[in-house]
């Protein structure tokens, strides 16, 4: 734990877990200026009288937690407005701007947008669409469409779709009749959309089907082109994680950078500017997922505290992520893929290294005793929140982890160095990424293999029974079988 936090980096630690405590308040509690202003009048006083170092880092931070309370409250205000609401049931010609890629259910497709114009008159307002089964239109482009405002669904087979949407900032649902595109959005909306098509199309030439959607779901975190078993053979074995886009994917792409640079001779200094626009890139053409942007802090910080000179701290970086994120939208703190993406970090963080050091004794690699111990921390923090959440635990998760991660780095190695040679050198690209499709289908099979066991994964109050007789397992072997 010292290693971890250094005394000299405490106060900086205090002070961002100061601003994310007053983000996450704000769900708790809105609170106005007209409460607040006083509130931080008397927190500056009592520090100018303490005139102690200590006593100015409590009001600092003191003060810190109510400016994020402030900012939070006023995010969750904005974030709860709805001029549409008022539109309930009525039909109308609509300007809507495609945000993000189609999601295919059972009965309907369901795409995210923004909607510029309501029968003329101007709106802008965070929407789902939803359409029948086909075709859809495609993300960035610009829809004029005829549309029905519903309502979300409430309550309903233990999801709640109205209380999931409205933490999203959407509080309507379009039903589409009749759509066509009229345009496509530039700005910084349409470079991200032409940055993800070119990844999509420049990673994986030539592959098609299953190994096409496994590379474009590890690489941009989008599993939609999975097939329905697929998808449960990853959550049933615990690897759905793979299929988020992770610390992992910016550190290869940042490594990759920096190694070309230095091959081309370019500067340090240079190359790490260099890295911390492909991490950007690589933001925008991913999306702004929890598990994205805390990966690309923690990434850019690595070329950032180089560039300044600083000892970059591994539990402040993930702080000031987590301060990024809420300040967007405070409503994140009950998102599951944040509270997985932040607690599996902190377990890496806490219990990975001890974990791996009571391993040293078993007759394993030392790379696959690092994987072992990074997946039990990981399976042993992520457990209740996955059962809260799902109501399901995957019990062989360190098993298939164990088999799959190995593939990991050469997956999106090769991922990259495709895009990356596709425009100089196509043949060179296609090879890579026929030899990626491989890497792919193995990654596949450990997903089935372990998902095919009947106790692959635990559901109910069973979930949380299995996990404690685990670790009880897992602590008397340790125990009792550990050889020298």
């Amino acid at each position: 734990m010292n290693a971890l936090l250094p005394r000299r980096l405490l106060p900086a630690n205090l002070v961002v877990a100061a601003a994310v405590a007053g983000l996450a308040l704000a769900d708790l509690a809105r609170a106005g200026v007209h409460v607040l202003a006083p509130a931080a009048a008397m927190v500056a006083a009592g520090g100018a009288v303490a005139g102690t170092r200590r006593g100015a880092l409590v009001a600092v931070c003191l003060l810190v937690l109510l400016a994020g309370w402030w900012w939070g409250s006023h995010r969750l205000r904005t974030l709860d407005r709805s001029p549409l609401a008022a539109e309930i049931d009525r039909a109308g010609r609509a300007r809507l701007e495609i945000t993000g890629e189609a999601r295919h259910g059972l009965y309907a497709l369901r795409l995210p947008a923004r909607i510029r114009a309501f029968d003329g008159d101007p709106v802008d307002e965070r929407v789902e669409l939803q359409l029948p089964l086909g075709r859809a239109p495609p993300q960035g482009s610009l829809v004029d469409a005829l549309v029905v405002v519903r309502a979300p669904a409430g309550p309903s087979n233990g999801f709640d779709e109205r209380t999931w949407l409205r933490r999203q900032g959407v509080h309507v649902v379009l039903h589409v009749d009749d759509w066509r595109v009229v345009g496509r959005r530039g700005g910084l909306g349409g470079l991200s959309d032409r940055l993800r098509r070119w990844l999509q199309r420049a990673s994986a030439p030539g592959l098609d089907g299953e190994r096409r959607a496994i590379v474009e779901g590890v690489l941009l975190g989008d599993d939609d082109a999975l097939s329905p078993s697929l998808k449960d053979a990853f959550r049933r074995a615990g690897l759905y994680h793979l299929l988020a886009v992770s610390g992992e994917n910016v550190v290869l792409l940042a490594g990759g950078v920096l190694g070309l640079a230095w091959l081309l001779g370019i500067a340090r200094g240079v190359a790490h500017l260099l890295a911390l626009a492909a991490i950007g890139g690589y933001v925008l053409a991913a999306g702004p997922q929890p598990s994205v942007v805390r990966a690309a802090v923690s990434g850019a910080a690595v070329s950032i505290a180089w560039l300044a000179s600083r000892e970059r701290g591994t539990w402040h970086v993930l702080g000031l992520a987590a301060v990024l994120l809420l300040a967007w939208n405070p409503y994140l703190l009950f998102d599951a893929g944040f509270q997985l993406s932040f607690a599996a970090v902190a377990a890496i963080f806490l219990l990975a290294r001890p974990l791996a050091l009571r391993l040293e004794g078993y007759p394993m690699p030392a790379g696959l005793r690092a994987s072992v111990a990074v997946s039990a921390a990981c399976a042993l923090v992520t457990a209740p929140l996955l059962w809260l959440q799902f109501d399901q635990v995957p019990l062989l998760g360190v098993v298939a982890n164990a088999a799959a991660e190995p593939a990991m780095p050469a997956l999106l190695a090769l991922a990259f160095g495709a895009a990356a040679l596709d425009p100089v050198a196509p043949p060179l690209a296609a090879a890579l990424a026929w030899l990626n499709g491989w890497v792919a289908l193995y990654v596949a099979a450990c997903a089935r293999a372990v998902a095919a066991v009947p106790f692959a994964q635990a559901t109910g109050r069973g979930a949380i029974l299995a996990v404690a007789g685990m670790l009880l397992l897992a602590a008397y072997a340790c125990r009792r079988w550990r050889t020298s």
